[in-house]
């Protein structure tokens, strides 16, 4: 299936669309300045195994690369569409009595290979979230001031699950590195903190914040992932999500931290 651009709009989710620029395993020195650019970037030319996805980190991230976490295979069968969103989780597990981090909540780049690709649907879309909350300021200056001023305990939808900590983990969507990258999240774990006394505008303004985003995807570009494409995102500044499918697909996920994660 070729790619679908669509006519830009400034006005519509187009506008906010990414498709991702192909770069061939052979030529990876430009990989970098095109993720830098665009916020994504598929790689070509790859394998379906493990070692290919380590090794397109590093030669994407180079020495600005720092720290790696346990790669995860999606296999699904006739599976839904999965909704735009960043990686983002905060997970740790003990192994032999040393605590070990399986997941972080400020890791800055994801990696998606394609193992297996679905024989009908399961396109992939992306969309440039920094420029999409530039926009909401005139479009919808309440859910701005929400996403940019408003704490939220970002996985306390999910409290109670094992190796998630019981601290919670306070933060806005729209925040500041200490390198000065913007950090845009998107996750379906924000809940309000305990016993906020905004905890009913917070709980609408989340409900109203994922009506806008589901209604960004129908407009979106679509892109297909061929086996052993790897889409390699800016996890601050870009949302992904696919389209439901017929038969099983399958992808390996990997998700890292650069020197200018947070």
């Amino acid at each position: 299936m070729r790619d679908r651009t669509g006519p830009p709009s400034p006005d519509g989710a187009s506008g906010y669309g990414v498709v991702p620029p192909r770069v061939a395993a052979g030529d990876l020195g430009a990989a970098a300045g095109l993720l830098a650019g665009h916020g994504a970037v598929v790689l070509t030319g790859y394998g379906t195994g493990g070692d290919e996805l380590a090794v397109a980190a590093a030669a994407v991230l180079g020495a600005r690369l720092r720290e790696l976490f346990p790669q995860r295979l999606r296999a699904s069968r006739d599976g839904g569409p999965v909704h735009l969103h960043a990686d983002s989780f905060d997970v740790s597990v003990d192994v032999g009595g040393v605590p070990v981090r399986r997941r972080h909540p400020d890791e800055d780049h994801v990696f998606v290979q394609c193992v297996r690709p679905a024989p009908d649907g399961g396109e992939s879309f992306a969309v440039d979230a920094v420029r999409y909350v530039d926009g909401l300021a005139d479009a919808d200056p309440q859910l701005w001031s929400f996403l940019t001023g408003y704490d939220v305990d970002l996985y306390g939808a999910w409290a109670g699950l094992r190796g998630l900590p019981a601290t919670p983990r306070v933060g806005r969507h729209v925040e500041w590195t200490r390198t000065g990258r913007r950090v845009v999240r998107r996750t379906d774990g924000a809940a309000p903190l305990h016993r906020d006394p905004d905890a009913d505008h917070v709980t609408a303004m989340l409900a109203r914040f994922t009506r806008a985003v589901h209604a960004l995807e129908p407009g979106l570009p679509r892109f297909r992932l061929d086996a052993g494409d790897i889409l390699v995102l800016d996890n601050y500044r870009c949302w992904h999500g696919r389209d439901g499918h017929v038969g099983e697909r399958a992808v390996r996920i990997l998700t890292v931290r650069s020197a200018d994660a947070r």
